[in-house]
C-alpha cells in the first residue's frame, strides 16, 4: 500500500497524487480526493500563516493515518499539508484515499480531515489586507464537533 504524508511550503499537484496511488492498481474502484483552500474571509485576508514543529507534525500526521489504515480497507493514502503563508485561493491541505469501495475512502478522508482541521500540530495566524496581523486561529466548534463522531 502507498502511504505518503508530507509537511511542505511549495504547492501540491491533486491530480498528480491522485495518480500516483492508481497506476498500476486495478483493485482501486475508489478514489476521494479533498483538497483545502485558504478563504480570503470576506476580502480582508491578505494570507494565512501556518506554522508547525518539524518532525512532531509528520509523527502525529503518521498516528492518524495510521488510524485511518486500521479501520477502512483503504489501499492508498495520501496526506499533505502547506506550512508558511498562503494567499487567499491557494491550497493548504491535501488527503487522498483509495479503496475498492467508495464509502471506506469517503469515511477515511473525512476521518483524516476532522482529524487535521482540531488535533494537527498546525497553528493558523491571520494576516488583514490592511497591513495588521490578526489573532492565531482557534479550534471552531463546528469542528471538534465533526471530529467527537470519530
Amino acid at each position: 500500500m502507498l502511504r505518503t504524508i508530507r509537511v511542505q511550503h511549495e504547492d501540491f499537484d491533486a491530480a498528480l497524487e491522485s495518480a500516483k496511488l492508481t497506476k498500476g492498481r486495478t483493485d482501486i474502484g475508489a478514489v476521494v480526493t479533498f483538497a483545502g483552500l485558504c478563504r480570503d474571509e470576506g476580502g480582508k485576508l491578505a494570507a494565512l500563516e501556518l506554522e508547525h514543529y518539524p518532525g512532531m507534525a509528520e509523527e502525529e500526521m503518521s498516528r492518524v493515518v495510521d488510524q485511518a489504515i486500521e479501520r477502512w480497507p483503504l489501499q492508498g493514502v495520501t496526506v499533505i499539508h502547506r506550512f508558511g503563508k498562503i494567499e487567499p485561493g491557494a491550497q493548504i491541505v491535501l488527503v487522498v484515499t483509495a479503496s475498492s469501495h467508495r464509502v471506506a475512502a469517503f469515511e477515511a478522508a473525512t476521518f483524516l480531515m476532522d482529524y487535521l482541521k482540531t488535533r494537527a500540530p498546525f497553528w493558523k495566524k491571520e494576516h488583514h489586507k490592511d497591513g495588521t496581523a490578526g489573532e492565531w486561529v482557534e479550534a471552531k466548534d463546528v469542528d471538534d464537533a465533526a471530529a467527537a463522531r470519530w
